[in-house]
């Protein structure tokens, strides 16, 4: 700093900042500049490139109608069957994949239509807070005829065909889907009103399938239960989605019994459906301490000491509970089916569903 010559030292005036003068002329700097010159694309150059981008374009739209035609067919070429794991995981892939590629087609698509075709003219917008008179919105009208003129969607007749045609098939491969998740005839209620279990037919842990004694389900203590057999069902997976069932067991002066059900249960072990009445999912978590059930999709809970009530959460409906005894051998027994059907609650349930 010693070494500086005095030249180099320019002495700050701070009360020069502040003079209005000083600050206008500044202000010159801080001007907006404006937009930068436009640069054409290729494709405005050459009309040659703009009729290549065209029909590539077009080309991406069909090959999205290709992927819905393929998932399509996929779900009928791979079909799912009982019991197959491979054969699941193989039709969810195919028709994944010809999803996908449908999607993935039309967004590329768009964003190649908008960078080569489309007008790029840069713009600028100026927005009002408030409704425009009635000459504004007629302004506002005209803008739209103008994008859609340079857009081209109603003269490139191609391109609007092509984006039409893939948009309309893609959601035809859900038809197949949500109408395959349904019975195959009657109602849902129907076919959810009966199940495995019948008279006689023993509790099972899941998966493993062994007997369960009575004297083993201790105070406390929750089982995941299957019914005997289910293991060599045809339909396993289908039937295991109805005749899942929940076990625990409760000191007996903890249960509040209605009329008609005071041998539902045996010695306080009590067997209810695992599937929430909400939307089917499974209701796993049990609280020891509360004895309530909870469904960990949307926190409906259930109370076990009264019969399963709703206490919290969406679901509208108590579990249906499994009557149970024990047999000559001291294993648990199903003494009828539900009397009512499992599942969500939202089906329609008319008629009389008793075993």
């Amino acid at each position: 700093m010693a070494a500086q010559d005095s030249h180099d030292l320019v002495p700050v005036d701070h009360g020069a900042s502040r003079d209005p003068g000083t600050a206008v002329e500044r202000s010159d700097a801080l001007q907006n500049p404006g937009l930068p010159p436009h640069r054409p694309r290729v494709t405005d150059l050459n009309p040659k490139a703009a009729t290549t981008a065209e029909r590539v374009v077009v080309a991406l739209f069909y090959v999205s109608l290709a992927g819905t035609i393929f998932s399509m067919a996929a779900y009928f070429a791979f079909p799912i069957r009982p019991n197959d794991l491979g054969s699941v995981r193989i039709n969810n892939l195919m028709v994944g994949l010809g999803l996908a590629f449908a999607l993935l087609a039309i967004g590329v698509a768009a964003v190649h239509w908008g960078k080569a075709l489309m007008v790029d003219h840069e713009g600028v917008d100026i927005r009002h807070p408030v409704r425009g008179d009635a000459q504004t919105r007629e302004r506002a009208v005209e803008i739209m005829r103008v994008a859609d003129k340079e857009s081209g969607f109603n003269r490139r007749v191609l391109i609007r065909n092509g984006m039409i045609a893939s948009i309309a098939a893609l959601p035809l491969p859900a038809i197949f889907l949500f109408r395959d998740l349904g019975p195959a005839s009657g109602t849902p209620a129907a076919a959810f009103s009966h199940t495995l279990w019948k008279e006689g037919t023993r509790l099972t842990k899941d998966p493993t399938g062994d007997p369960i004694l009575a004297s083993d389900v201790t105070i406390g203590s929750a089982f995941h239960v299957i019914p005997d057999g289910l293991n060599e069902s045809e339909h396993k997976l289908e039937e295991k989605g109805k005749a899942a069932v929940l076990l625990m067991r409760l000191e007996p002066g903890d249960l509040h019994v209605s009329a008609g059900k005071e041998d539902w249960n045996y010695d306080g072990i009590v067997a209810y459906s695992k599937i929430c009445t909400h939307v089917g999912c499974p209701v796993a978590l049990y609280e020891q301490e509360t004895h309530h059930l909870l469904c960990p999709c949307h926190q409906s809970q259930f109370d076990i000491t009264r019969e399963a009530e709703v206490i919290f959460g969406p679901a509208v409906r108590p579990l249906p509970q499994l009557p149970i005894t024990v047999d000559s051998e001291g294993y648990l027994v199903a003494r009828s089916d539900f009397h009512e059907p499992v599942g969500p609650s939202f089906w329609e349930r008319t008629g009389d569903y008793n075993a």
